[in-house]
């Protein structure tokens, strides 16, 4: 692998490091300031909603400007959301809160290309790319809940505000890390060829299938996430307890990527997220056996594990739906619809989690991830008839 992939996986695993800092504390901080329970959740979501409004724009950008430049303007939006953020809570004020995280969430926006930029790095082994991409994500496990307890046990500050300090300070090394990478220009990434109708790529079946997957699998991951943090606070346990469970489950889904690209090349796509659905299902069945503080990790891990295999066997396959000259708006489109619905299950966890209960709202996930199952072995006999055809 070379070295210019190994550095974007640092920049990543140092985002990601603050995505986790935020995962332990945003819901928590929103049980303290927000006016109501149905807006517990509303930071994390307007967090989403950023990172939404950004992936068009993000990948447009970059089509224009180059990834160099386009990682580094989202990570300067990322610390001005930090900064903004820190200020209020030292203001204890809710809804520039709320307008920090959409800020935040921007930044994170322009992030989530890092596993696409890896690819062009590293085009002769995809999967490979992708896994280490998302392998630096195992530091983030260990770094991101711990730094949030060290920081909140080490320095004096209100409602948690000196984490953001620390977010800021994490988005700035990774600008820093940036100019060591030598990106392609964007003209030479992108064929000067003819390129089909966005409605015609995204209207076939494979690309159906790698973003239906990349949607249920994300939006169900951050809607468990999210609320079992608020399930433990309200089952009595503590921050350092709940961000172990964090720990683990960003772990899970980070751990994986070692090997999930080899895994993806000896069972395939299919196979790799029908098990990824297996053990969201797992995870699931945990859930509702109990509410000790063992329920919640080993859940909380298979949920990252399962996630780990749906989501990086429908990137790679997303990005076997499109040419070269075809590839900002293709990403744009996917991205958009996988975070369009996590948007969504980020403003409902903790009403969700708050009115109709946290075993409840597992329950009502089994339904979405039958029917990923479902289209999954129904894409595989597709594929299996038509080849039997073509034999024929």
């Amino acid at each position: 692998m070379n070295r210019h992939v190994i550095i974007l996986a640092l920049c990543q695993g140092l985002i990601v490091t603050g995505n986790i800092m935020l995962v332990a504390i945003t819901a928590l901080i929103g049980q303290k300031i927000s006016p109501s329970v149905t807006w517990i959740t509303l930071p994390v979501a307007t967090q989403c909603l950023g990172l939404l409004l950004a992936t068009i724009p993000a990948s447009l950008l970059m089509a224009k400007t180059g990834r160099k430049l386009g990682f580094t303007i989202g990570n300067c939006i990322g610390i001005s959301g930090a900064l903004l953020g820190w200020y209020a809570l030292e203001q204890q004020s809710f809804l520039l809160f709320c307008i920090a995280t959409g800020f935040i969430g921007i930044g994170i926006g322009f992030a989530t290309l890092y596993r696409f930029a890896a690819i062009e790095a590293c085009p002769d082994k995809p999967s490979q790319a992708i896994s280490l991409i998302m392998a630096s994500g195992v530091v983030a496990a260990v770094i991101g809940p711990n730094l949030a307890i060290w920081v909140d046990h080490h320095v004096d500050s209100i409602n948690y505000s000196a984490t953001f300090l620390a977010l800021a300070a994490l988005y700035s090394l990774a600008i820093v890390l940036l100019q060591f990478v030598r990106f392609h220009s964007p003209h030479n990434t992108q064929d000067s060829g003819p390129a089909r109708p966005l409605k015609q790529i995204m209207a076939q079946e494979s690309f159906i299938i790698a973003a239906f997957v990349a949607m249920v699998s994300y939006t169900l991951m951050n809607l468990l996430m999210t609320a079992t943090p608020l399930a433990m606070h309200r089952h009595g346990f503590d921050l350092a307890q709940s961000a172990l469970v964090i720990e683990w489950h960003v772990l899970g889904m980070f751990l994986p990527s070692f090997f999930t690209g080899k895994l993806i090349e000896k069972i395939g796509q299919i196979h790799t997220m029908l098990l990824g659905s297996a053990l969201m299902l797992l995870c699931i069945g945990i859930n509702l056996l109990g509410a000790t503080h063992h329920h919640f990790l080993l859940a909380l891990f298979a949920l990252g594990v399962g996630w780990n295999f749906m989501f990086i066997a429908a990137t790679q396959m997303v990005s076997q739906t499109y040419q070269a000259s075809e590839k900002a708006k293709s990403q744009a489109a996917n991205e958009f619809l996988v975070f369009s619905m996590v948007t969504v299950s980020a403003l409902g966890a903790g009403w969700l989690e708050s009115t109709v209960g946290f075993q409840t709202l597992n329950s009502v996930s089994i339904v979405p991830l039958c029917l990923v199952i479902g289209l999954l072995f129904k894409f595989k006999l597709n594929n299996k008839n038509q080849l039997h055809q073509i034999a024929n």
